[in-house]
């Protein structure tokens, strides 16, 4: 088994395409409060995502993140809300799990990799969710229009784990795990305050 195919294979367990919330959003089924709640709490993580790069030693792509948690903010806006301090338990964990993750080169590649590699295929159906069944300003959307064809972190992302030593892979894998668990259980944590 090559290295991404183990990567993806923790990931597909926890698909995040695959999950209840993400599945009503695209159906349109979920409330705005419930879209609200997912802007202010998400929105914690969002911000999280700049550490990560940066310890990896690329300001470039740190400062992309940065501008990203912006676009997230006019996101959150756009539903009269605005992104604040985590308060789902599951989300807390989340924001712990990448803060733990996020300081290290290893676990962070491969934290970064289990977010990274499933945000094109999530943005594109949250968008079209957005588009097909909400009646809200314009300025929910790019956040999701820049991500829906956004590849290239997650490439940079293999090929710096490419270059690192066999005995470093495993570290890689299991923090790709950790995070995809996380992802997956702060949406729980979404949807049971929201939707239960």
């Amino acid at each position: 088994m090559n290295f991404k195919q183990a990567l993806d294979n923790k990931i597909a367990t926890h698909n995040l395409l695959n999950h209840e919330f993400y599945q009503a959003w695209s159906a349109g089924e979920l409330q705005v409060e419930a879209l609200q709640c997912y802007a202010r709490e998400y929105g914690a993580f969002i911000s999280t995502l700049p550490k990560g790069w940066e310890t990896l030693d690329d300001p470039e792509t740190a400062e992309e993140e940065t501008e990203h948690i912006d676009m997230w903010a006019d996101f959150a806006d756009g539903l009269d809300t605005a992104v604040s301090e985590a308060q789902i338990p599951q989300v807390k964990a989340l924001l712990q799990t990448a803060d733990e993750l996020f300081s290290e080169p290893a676990t962070a590649l491969g934290a970064l990799y289990a977010f990274e590699v499933q945000q094109p295929a999530t943005a594109q159906s949250k968008l079209a969710g957005l588009k097909a069944f909400y009646q809200l300003p314009e300025k929910v959307e790019p956040y999701f229009e820049t991500h829906s064809h956004n590849e290239h972190e997650a490439e940079k992302l293999l090929e710096r784990i490419g270059a690192l030593p066999p005995d470093s892979h495993d570290t890689v894998v299991q923090a790709c795990e950790q995070m995809s668990r996380a992802l997956w259980n702060a949406l729980t944590g979404i949807h049971n305050a929201e939707c239960a």
